[in-house]
């Protein structure tokens, strides 16, 4: 059984706010007598993309699980690999795969610099695609990013999803062994399909979207900042059967 920790949009700044909300989501991970096969951070990291922000990151994110993350909208590619990868300057898109005994996780960068939408670019594709030629057809494969390429009918988000997702569904088709996408952006937990497997939303750390039938008329009103943070688990078991649980932060 493969269990992976999935949280996304910890936003961290200087505020206390945003550190204090993402401490208390590692604290727990790291209190759990279950050794996670990896935790998934799907983007937005930090909120502004400076390096110091990426610093407390670095910080918070150090963990006895595996942590994966993959940039987001309010990412900046040269200091996410600089100051929270440790690796050399670069703007060219982050993308990172994890091999592990049973599963393979690949973290794509569906971020467009200077943008709030998002598109998986050719070379991101390309490198995909390599991850997945170099896969065997039996070891399952979970695919990571920040946009989902799919309606979620909020309409905010649905204006800045993943473009282009026909390409990314194409390549899918061509492996059987892909076993859901994971992402965040939407800052509220979801589930639904994309290229006919599930594509599973991880709830907002720093804050929670109201739903288009929660919303007053007043534009502050679009999000919850007193719900508890929350995150994900998925659940894959011998058979290929994806579970999916979400659980808040006790707090």
């Amino acid at each position: 059984m493969i269990v992976t920790a999935h949280l996304s949009d910890t936003h961290i700044d200087s505020e206390p706010r945003s550190i204090e909300r993402t401490r208390a989501v590692m604290r727990y991970l790291d209190e759990l007598p279950y050794d996670l096969d990896a935790v998934l951070v799907t983007g937005d990291i930090t909120d502004h993309g400076l390096p110091a922000e990426y610093e407390q990151a670095r910080r918070l994110f150090s963990s006895r699980h595996p942590v994966l993350l993959c940039p987001g909208n309010h990412d900046r590619r040269d200091a996410f690999r600089t100051h929270l990868l440790g690796q050399a300057s670069a703007t060219t898109p982050v993308n990172q795969v994890h091999r592990g005994a049973d599963v393979v996780i690949a973290m794509c960068d569906s971020s467009v610099p200077g943008k709030d939408e998002g598109f998986l670019s050719d070379e991101t594709l390309a490198w995909l695609g390599d991850v997945l030629a170099r896969t065997s057809d039996r070891t399952p494969v979970l695919i990571g990013f920040h946009h989902p390429p799919a309606q979620l009918h909020v309409p905010f988000v649905d204006g800045i999803r993943q473009f282009g997702a026909e390409r990314l569904a194409a390549l899918a088709d061509r492996h059987p062994n892909v076993a859901a996408f994971v992402c965040g952006h939407a800052h509220t937990a979801a589930a639904t399909f994309f290229a006919g497997r599930p594509l599973l939303v991880a709830p907002g750390v720093v804050s929670t979207t109201r739903l288009p039938w929660e919303q007053r008329a007043h534009p502050q009103d679009h999000v919850h900042l007193d719900h508890r943070p929350a995150l994900a688990f998925h659940v894959l078991d011998e058979t290929g059967r994806l579970t999916t649980h979400f659980r808040q932060i006790p707090g």
